[in-house]
């Protein structure tokens, strides 16, 4: 490396014209690093662009919602018919109030409807 300029000896004038040179060497480099970082963008926005198309025909249509199964009410409120429960997500007002008076959860689960010409119905072998 080159010895350190003795910056104490220098008038002026000489700082100054150092001072210019630096900013000019310091503008040149940054600019011509401005101008490779900017090729390297513009080469990765174009890359990014391909991977994009390439996925765009991979998956053309849009992804349709999963379909859930319908969930029936399990429990009902025997003071309201309306009002029903699946048994999922938080329990409704009706039946934690119930709950808090000594009720049991069983108190209110709607029994499954018999069915109906079951019997009647023949198996073909």
């Amino acid at each position: 490396m080159n010895k350190k300029p003795n910056f104490d000896g220098m008038s002026v004038d000489e700082l100054w014209q150092l001072h210019e040179e630096l900013s000019q060497i310091l503008s040149v480099r940054l600019t011509s690093e401005k101008r490779e970082l900017e090729k390297r963008l513009a080469q990765l926005r174009r890359e990014k662009e391909m991977r994009q198309s390439e996925s765009a025909d991979v998956r053309s249509a849009p992804r349709e919602r999963r379909k859930y199964p319908r969930v029936f009410p399990k429990y009902r409120n025997p003071e309201e018919p309306s009002e029903t429960w699946s048994g999922r997500g938080k329990q409704p007002r009706w039946l934690t109030a119930a709950l808090k008076t000594g009720h049991k959860i069983e108190e209110f689960v709607i029994g499954k409807p018999e069915a109906s010409g079951e019997g009647s119905r023949r198996r073909r072998a």
